[in-house]
């Protein structure tokens, strides 16, 4: 019988939903369980400095234990999650010793009171766990790609709980104008499985109370424009004081164990400085106290110094968590000057600094919904927009790219501002 040119299409589609739906079923079911045990891993390693804060005096003798690890398990050249990001767009291959190196060493890091996220770890196990399925089932170069992504939405979607963010981010993440939509299904049925055992699990998702949403009027609209303003350009801040700290730990300090041993103790002596842990972890209590009406004008430049010092030295972890945190001390900064509630601007200011850092805006405005609610839509919206088009071409990914252009309608493929 004679087949319509739409029969063809039709059928295609339906082995591949089948297809990538059973796939991304069972990687959403391992990155859920991995990222629940690497979620309980951190908040029992942040619990116990927490109580012991003399443990951050350990920090540069487990700095060197971080690099033990990954020299035993032949990782010393991981680039983490650069090389994550560099597996979908080009033939970089992500080995299987990668999940649990960053698994180890994100938890090590965290219990010296290193500066550090977890997010960004997430996605290292994740497309690590994908790319070795992918080897598993023989799939093609093409398929593999896939299933990084998918692998990269369960293990953040277990991880933060919020699975329609986890799994758009990991489309919009790797070239910016270009979004990975055949990578749709599985990444949003493995965020939505991974999210979902993490909580069957009992491991609990983040969300924040923003309290009253006052209704958009030129005031505070105004006032929230400004905050983006005050977004991008931090943003860009934080992007050239991670690269800086980079090129000069690594020019005066050539190997990395001396590398990883003198960081360890610069945030030792910072956190004595301090004289508490505000600055140390990912920065979960920080975010805390903003939204409480608690933060201190310099939180946001103390979180970026401890945070750069911290990854750049060689620590291991990811930057999302942090950089929620330098945004929600910066928004509540404006709050304080412009005579606003914190609860508000502290969320703005979280969702502007990570669409500065990330440029991934869809994601960014889907984050701020499961994290806060709808009520702040339009605030969220105007801040994401204004931050995203004036933080330039930085970003947090020395291998991200920018496809398209940020003000004109024109092909670009550059990657990042250094």
């Amino acid at each position: 019988m004679f087949k319509s040119d739409q029969e063809i299409p039709l059928l295609k589609n339906a082995i591949y939903f089948v297809r990538w739906s059973a796939v991304s079923v069972v990687i959403g079911l391992i990155t859920g369980c991995v990222g629940t045990a690497f979620g309980f891993g951190i908040a029992a390693a942040t619990s116990f400095t927490r109580a012991h804060p003399q443990m951050v005096l350990c920090l540069p003798l487990l700095g060197l234990l971080i690099l033990g690890v990954y020299h035993l398990l032949k990782e010393d050249k991981n680039r983490g999650t650069n090389m994550v990001i560099e597996a979908i767009y080009s033939d970089t291959e992500i080995s299987f010793a990668t999940a649990p190196a960053i698994f180890a060493g994100t938890i090590l890091t965290h219990l010296g009171g290193g500066s550090a996220g977890r997010e960004g770890a997430a996605l290292q196990m994740g497309g690590s766990i994908g790319n070795q399925l992918a080897k598993l089932l023989r799939m093609d170069e093409k398929d593999k790609k896939i299933a990084v992504m998918c692998g990269m939405s369960g293990a953040f979607a277990a991880l933060f709980g919020t699975p329609v963010a986890a799994a758009v981010f990991s489309m919009e993440v790797i070239s910016i104008g270009v979004m990975y939509y055949a990578a749709l299904v599985p990444c949003m049925f493995s965020a939505f499985v991974g999210a979902g055992l993490a909580s069957f699990l009992g491991l609990a998702g983040e969300s924040f109370s923003i309290g009253t949403v006052p209704a958009l009027w030129p005031g505070p609209a105004l006032s929230v424009v400004l905050l983006g303003i005050g977004c991008a350009l931090v943003s860009e801040l934080f992007c050239i004081l991670l690269h800086r700290v980079s090129v000069l730990a690594r020019w005066y300090l050539r190997s990395p164990y001396r590398r990883i041993a003198a960081g360890g103790l610069l945030i030792v002596l910072f956190t004595f400085l301090q004289g508490d842990l505000r600055y140390n972890g990912s920065g979960m209590e920080l975010i805390e106290m903003c939204f409480a009406g608690e933060g201190r004008p310099a939180d946001f430049l103390l979180k970026m110094i401890f945070t750069a010092v911290t990854l750049e030295a060689g620590f291991k972890g990811g930057e999302i968590v942090p950089t929620l945190a330098i945004g929600a001390a910066f928004g509540s900064l404006i709050a304080l000057l412009s005579g606003q509630e914190p609860g508000l601007f502290t969320a703005c200011g979280m969702l502007g600094l990570f669409v500065g850092v990330t440029n991934c805006p869809i994601s960014t405005l889907l984050l701020g919904l499961e994290l806060f609610g709808y009520a702040g839509m339009p605030y969220f919206a105007l801040v994401i927009a204004v931050s995203f088009t004036l933080s330039g071409y930085y970003s947090l990914y020395a291998s991200q790219k920018f496809v398209y252009s940020k003000t004109r309608t024109e092909y670009i493929n550059r990657r990042r501002s250094s």
